[in-house]
């Protein structure tokens, strides 16, 4: 199969349009063109196309990630779950739902890691920091490591690095109660907010005790 034009792409910087003889159009980066050493009228085998196809779309992939992990940062399995994607129609898979570990997207993964851009026990500890500072407990902080897909292993050191329960639940009672007497509804109310928030009742008990709330013990 003879190349019959190869072309510079006039949407993507860096990414070139190879054009067979049969009408098939290969979209190759430049790492392609030098590797294969490609140029017009240039005669690729069978093999050979399937090289250049296979080497295009890793390097197509490797692009992909890193404009993900550019946009903002995630899991190792988010970025897998991204990679794997094929369009807006594919199901979306629950957050525990098994990923598949192998093949060309945990290749690129495992690139990334190499080169420091893919880390889960940071992205874990940043996620951490980030739901504490906005006054979320362990029980949201849990959930969002889950729900993003973050490996077990990491869960501790993240929790470690967020900000102490009593900051928080503090400055929620301040602002929700604006530093005044509030009645036993209202004092209700704020708990059940600490709760779904992601704190324990232990937590949200002797904060409305420091607070200066009558509560008593379950």
């Amino acid at each position: 199969m003879r190349i019959a034009r190869l072309v510079p792409s006039a949407k993507a910087q860096g990414r070139w349009l190879c054009y067979l003889e049969d009408g098939t159009i290969l979209r190759v980066s430049e790492s392609e063109v030098l590797n294969f050493g490609l140029y017009s009228g240039m005669e690729l085998d069978e093999g050979g196309i399937g090289a250049l196809t296979a080497a295009a779309g890793k390097s197509a992939l490797r692009e992909k990630a890193l404009n993900l992990i550019a946009a903002r940062p995630m899991s190792r399995r988010e970025l897998i779950k991204k990679l794997n994607a094929r369009g807006r129609g594919e199901k979306e898979r629950e957050p525990g739902e098994e990923e598949e570990t192998g093949g060309a997207a945990a290749e690129v993964a495992d690139w990334l890691e190499g080169l420091g851009y893919l880390n889960d026990a940071e992205y874990a500890r940043s996620l951490a920091r980030h739901y504490s500072a906005k006054g979320y407990g362990q029980g949201k902080i849990r959930d969002e490591l889950w729900r993003r897909g973050v490996p077990r292993e990491y869960w501790d050191d993240a929790q470690a690095s967020s900000r102490p329960p009593d900051e928080g639940i503090d400055a929620f009672l301040r602002r929700k109660l604006k530093c005044r007497a509030p009645d036993p509804k209202e004092l209700k109310r704020a708990a059940d907010a600490l709760k779904r928030r992601g704190y324990r009742w232990d937590e949200i008990r002797e904060g409305l005790r420091r607070y200066g709330a009558q509560v008593e013990d379950e």
